[in-house]
């Protein structure tokens, strides 16, 4: 079977084209290529397919096996994946998630893409939606308790689940201990991914990001349109900032006008090769 190891800002993933190949169990599959000693290595794979509503369909299974609604990196790669490889010609495309269906507008030069602009659609606020256990309509600054620290959180949906937290600064132990302790909360039924914020100034953030399924990521681009909508809501930002992780930099706007939240980035395709089973 042949695959292509792709990233956007350092976010790596394990693409598998099925318009010629064929995948029957991914969630096993996923865990075994995504080892990074015994497999490929990767935060997970993804699946590209036809799709009936949309340019293309797209799956993604985290590296536990897991299978998540939406990656903000991993549709940036997709799109240029199947526009490099011929799937589709046009340099705006759609493509179906689990989390509905998504415009991608790619920036080219030559036949080579060299950024993606998604429209991540629009965040959910709703906590029943998200979801968080709770009472109150949306979580915002609210407190919760992690191995005896006490963080305040504000909680958003891009399609998956994102608890934010705004931090002086962001030390190792947040994210490498205290994020898998919130990723598994009580309070999140689905579990959640963590991001770590420190505000640099009203145009510019810095995030460091736990992924639910995945574990510490170089970058996470629903993660950096969730903080950006959470920051807006707290009165820390403009509504278009840069958010500056590990793995490099985004370009994040919450429009005001259509209330959906557009991401700008790289995407970046490594190598191939052929998987033997």
């Amino acid at each position: 079977m042949k695959f292509t190891k792709m990233q956007g800002l350092g976010n790596d993933y394990i693409y598998i084209d099925l318009f010629t190949e064929k995948v029957t169990e991914p969630e096993e599959l996923s865990r075994r290529m995504s080892d990074r000693h015994f497999g490929i290595g990767g935060d997970g794979i993804v699946l590209m397919m036809p799709s009936n509503c949309a340019s293309a369909r797209m799956r993604i299974f985290n590296a536990d096996g897991s299978e998540a609604e939406m990656c903000g990196n991993a549709i940036r790669c997709v799109g240029k994946y199947l526009y490099q490889h011929q799937r589709v010609h046009s340099q705006e495309l759609t493509i179906e998630t689990k989390s509905g269906i998504k415009r991608l507008f790619l920036e080219t030069s030559g036949d080579q893409v060299v950024s993606v602009r998604v429209d991540m659609g629009e965040p959910i606020l709703e906590r029943e939606s998200i979801p968080v256990i709770g009472d109150s309509r949306h979580i915002m600054n609210e407190p919760i308790t992690v191995n005896g620290e006490t963080y305040r959180y504000t909680a958003v949906s891009m399609g998956n689940p994102h608890c934010v937290i705004f931090v002086p600064e962001i030390t190792e132990s947040m994210v490498t201990i205290d994020g898998p302790a919130l990723e598994a909360h009580p309070n999140f039924p689905r579990k959640i991914n963590v991001e770590f914020i420190k505000v640099l100034d009203k145009n510019h953030l810095e995030m460091r990001v736990w992924e639910r399924g995945s574990g510490e990521t170089m970058a996470c681009g629903t993660g950096a349109s969730a903080s950006l909508v959470a920051a807006v809501l707290n009165g820390l930002v403009q509504r278009k900032v840069r958010v500056q992780l590990r793995g490099g930099e985004l370009e994040i706007e919450w429009d005001e006008s259509s209330n959906h939240v557009f991401m700008t980035g790289p995407a970046v395709e490594v190598f191939g090769g052929e998987w033997p089973e």
